[in-house]
């Protein structure tokens, strides 16, 4: 079994994303911010993989998916966190139980000063393997999804995936990356 955590800034697509690796509702989405009130939603499944795709989990692909709620406010770079310092504390070490964690970042407002903050220390300090997501890219012009994977790869030293949740542009590639850290996290 491996746990991967799902975190971003709120309205992200996080439960969407949740939703879309285990091809069932699991989570409820809505296009407002905080639809995840509570701090952790836990999912155990199965990956869906798509039929025009080879499983890359070689029959390794079940999962603990966890679905966090927004940690900051996208569209305030300078507003805090959206939780209680209690319930923050609570989601970071369950985060940081996670084996591998994916950092979603909405591709309408880009990534946030306090997620990014939270990338190193979990990267660094936790060591833990992060796969970062743009998310929405379907929402904005090319040139921005270009100048976004550009600002992510300097600001967190790492190439994104670009992914949009209506199209699935990028959905194999996530697939891929996942199944590349699960193999890893498997052994220890």
């Amino acid at each position: 079994m491996i746990k991967v955590a799902i975190i971003g800034a709120e309205n992200v697509g996080k439960s969407t994303l949740m939703n879309a690796l285990l091809g069932r509702k699991v989570s409820e989405t809505q296009p407002i911010p905080g639809t995840t009130k509570g701090v952790i939603k836990r999912a155990f499944g199965t990956v869906k993989i798509p039929k025009t795709m080879k499983n890359p989990f070689g029959g390794a692909d079940e999962l603990v998916l966890i679905d966090t709620a927004g940690l900051y406010d996208p569209q305030h770079e300078l507003r805090g966190k959206v939780l209680s310092e209690e319930k923050f504390k609570e989601l970071l070490n369950e985060i940081a139980s996670a084996d591998i964690i994916i950092h979603m970042i909405d591709a309408q407002y880009g990534l946030h000063r306090g997620m990014e903050k939270l990338h190193h220390l979990l990267k660094f300090r936790y060591e833990k393997p992060i796969i970062v997501v743009v998310n929405k890219i379907d929402l904005v012009p090319r040139e921005k999804v270009e100048e976004l994977r550009e600002i992510i790869k300097k600001r967190l030293e790492q190439e994104p995936i670009m992914l949009s949740l209506v199209t699935y542009e990028g959905f194999n590639e996530l697939l891929e990356k996942l199944a590349y850290y699960a193999q890893y996290a498997k052994k220890s």
